[in-house]
């Protein structure tokens, strides 16, 4: 997917700046990352050399990240999340399971990227519960597919934006 294809993600202004500073560490990082893979390059044979396939792995996920973070905050919307009538990407979300109003979870709709800067669970808006109450409203009963197939019900019982 181009980056003119791929969806908008929101991010409070304190997630994007938390993960470009972990893209900026990754890119300042790297000149380290390649003088170990020659230190390492340089012990012998590369056939037997496990410190240096650990270095180049190494690498690579290191690369890995570095070219996810770019694309992703690329396409990510920051800022705060307005009042809205509806569940939007950035809301808070209270929802009761199968007519059950005792069973009720509150989590945030949102990039799984801002999970370690709340402590509410984080859905993506592509995840199968996010398509569904994507655009609800408050009292309103939505069903989607689980991954195991089941068909669940979900009603929204509350949703405003995250102050996070």
């Amino acid at each position: 997917m181009s980056s003119s294809e791929a969806p908008k993600t929101w991010l409070s202004q304190d997630a994007h700046d938390r993960l470009q500073a972990e893209l900026d560490e990754l890119i300042a990082a790297r000149p380290a990352v390649a003088a170990e893979i020659n230190a390492r390059r340089e012990e012998g044979d590369l056939r037997e050399n496990g410190g240096y396939h650990a270095a180049r792995e190494e690498q690579g996920k290191q690369e890995g990240r570095i070219q996810y973070l770019k694309e992703f905050l690329r396409n990510a919307e920051v800022g705060e999340v307005q009042a809205a009538d509806s569940v939007q990407p950035g809301s808070v979300v209270t929802i009761y399971f199968d007519n059950d109003k005792s069973d009720t979870e509150t989590f945030l709709l949102g990039s799984r990227e801002i999970a370690s800067t709340t402590d509410l669970t984080v859905y993506s808006p592509e995840s199968a519960l996010g398509k569904a109450i994507l655009g609800s409203s408050t009292g309103q009963t939505v069903t989607y597919t689980a991954p195991s197939g089941a068909d669940i019900k979900v009603t929204v019982v509350k949703f405003g934006a995250f102050e996070g």
